[in-house]
């Protein structure tokens, strides 16, 4: 059965329409892994979202590319691993030149204003939130959840990021009203875990690890 991630070009946004509650999950997806199915699930579920955007980033300014695979098999690679209903990945901020989070986000909410979008991130994300361009103005431009991550569950609430906002995050237990809310508002959320990261795929890969070359 052909999917919508099949029908819509690798940089065309997906599809929504007006009031919808939307995820944006982005991040490199170098590769993509179950740990990224088992977040957008648990997001879907927890804010009670209408769908989950996987933004396939061009590559991360913070992050080394020299181990970047190219952009195309990253969002091939990632609409193969999805198969799962209001989940879809684009490639759509290399069709527009944008290399940080934050001009992403301000063109989404102008573009359409009337969506209710929340920045979906993990918690190993926030630990370093605060070395990212325009953080603060991030944090203003739409509701964030934070998902736990294996190593950062105790430092994570904790870091510069977080208590500089910590009088605008809200109770887990009312997750499902963060897509309602006006920026800024943030919600740390536990749940399961994988311990799947992308860096550690790459690694047993690799030449050196006896991966496969090809």
């Amino acid at each position: 059965m052909t999917t919508i991630n099949e029908i819509h070009g690798p940089t065309a946004l997906p599809p929504s329409a007006s009031g919808m509650r939307i995820g944006l999950f982005g991040g490199s997806f170098n590769p993509p892994h179950e740990g990224h199915r088992l977040v957008s699930q648990q997001v879907l579920k927890r804010l009670q979202l209408d769908a989950v955007w996987w933004l396939v980033t061009p590559g991360n300014p913070l992050k080394d590319h020299k181990q970047l695979a190219p952009l195309a098999d990253r969002i091939a690679a990632a609409r193969k691993l999805i198969e799962l209903p209001r989940v879809y990945a684009t490639g759509f901020e290399a069709e527009h030149g944008f290399r940080y989070t934050y001009d992403t986000l301000k063109f989404l909410t102008e573009t359409l204003p009337d969506r209710r979008f929340v920045w979906i991130m993990g918690a190993d994300s926030l630990r370093s939130f605060h070395l990212w361009e325009r953080w603060r103005e991030i944090a203003d431009l739409m509701p964030m959840a934070i998902y736990v991550r294996p190593g950062s569950s105790r430092r994570a609430p904790f870091s510069p990021a977080a208590r500089t906002l910590a009088r605008f995050r809200i109770d887990e237990t009312d997750a499902e009203i963060l897509p309602d809310q006006k920026a800024p508002a943030w919600v740390y959320l536990n749940g399961l875990m994988s311990a799947l990261s992308s860096t550690a795929l790459r690694a047993s890969s690799s030449p050196a690890a006896g991966g496969d070359t090809k």
